[in-house]
């Protein structure tokens, strides 16, 4: 089984969240999941995305807010017109970036055909996704999380791989299931790598998990991976539009439906937890990256200062 990483909101500035989020697809599923979301594009935009010279399509750009007001405009086009608007707009901007243009000349009507069409085909994406069998694991984190000063692996990155480790215990225990995360910055990536080691060869329960998750992570392009973009897709939506009645930060409500249907594409299962049953959700929320002994360290420290 193959898990592929990416991350959304860790600079704290454009979301209410920070997330991790993680597909996992088994090896057999992942050229027809690739196959089906390719004819997926030609389906919505006419033709291949990276035909069109959109090498990397980012989720914060194809569902940003004024996305959803350009589609939302008052312009009557039958559904069998929008793939070739779609078409037209890119193909212009793209004519536009080329000849140094600052501005293009796509029409209003061209504007909100894309945009009709990049939010039919995220739907349609993850409609794809759920029918090849991809589960969704996330961590979302409040941005106001308090964090440990160890060089631990974090919280959320440990509870990503926990649930990993389920899945693959339940569905598929006689296979080992690798990590690819999107490409980070050389010594980000070093750092990772070295936390990661130090978990599953450092802890009882970071050895245990090592029998069924490949410790040493890939990193890919994300432009060259469909896994990474459905990665990146978990991440944004989450973000924005996943939330328990608890969590307090703000939602965006019309990606409401997109959050929905990763919601449903989350993995469930009971494990034993100190000899009592425990239900796991593979997407949870997290207000607090300390570990238990950092924490009880933490509120030992606030007692004395009072």
């Amino acid at each position: 089984m193959l898990l592929f990483v990416d991350e959304s909101g860790q600079d704290n500035r454009d979301m209410p969240c920070e997330v991790l989020a993680g597909v996992a697809v088994e090896q057999r599923n992942l050229w027809n999941l690739v196959k089906a979301i390719r004819s997926a594009e030609k389906e919505h935009f006419g033709d291949y995305l990276r035909n069109l010279r959109i090498s990397e399509v980012k989720a914060k750009t194809l569902l940003k807010r004024k996305r959803f007001r350009l589609a939302g405009q008052r312009i009557s086009i039958p559904e069998e017109e929008l793939p070739s608007l779609a078409r037209s707009a890119l193909l212009k901007g793209m004519e536009a970036h080329d000849a140094g243009k600052s501005a293009s000349t796509v029409t209003a009507r061209e504007l909100t055909g894309y945009s009709r069409s990049v939010l039919r085909f995220i739907g349609t994406v993850l409609d794809i996704a759920a029918a090849h069998g991809v589960k969704v694991l996330a961590s979302v984190v409040d941005g106001n999380a308090a964090r440990s000063d160890r060089d631990l692996l974090r919280k959320d990155v440990v509870y990503l791989f926990e649930r990993y480790f389920y899945l693959l215990q339940h569905s598929c225990p006689d296979r080992r299931g690798l990590v690819i995360f999107d490409e980070l910055e050389k010594s980000r990536a070093k750092y990772l790598i070295q936390c990661m080691a130090a978990y599953f060869l450092g802890t009882d329960k970071g050895r245990f998990r090592s029998s069924l998750i490949v410790p040493e992570p890939f990193f890919v392009h994300s432009d060259l991976t469909t896994g990474i973009f459905l990665a990146d897709l978990a991440a944004y939506i989450l973000g924005w539009g996943w939330r328990l009645n608890s969590m307090p930060q703000p939602r965006r409500d019309e990606l409401k439906a997109y959050a929905r249907k990763l919601h449903q594409m989350q993995f469930h299962c009971q494990v034993d937890h100190d000899g009592a049953p425990l239900q796991v959700h593979s997407i949870v929320y997290l207000d607090d990256l300390r570990g238990r002994l950092d924490r009880l360290t933490g509120e030992g420290l606030e007692r004395e200062e009072e």
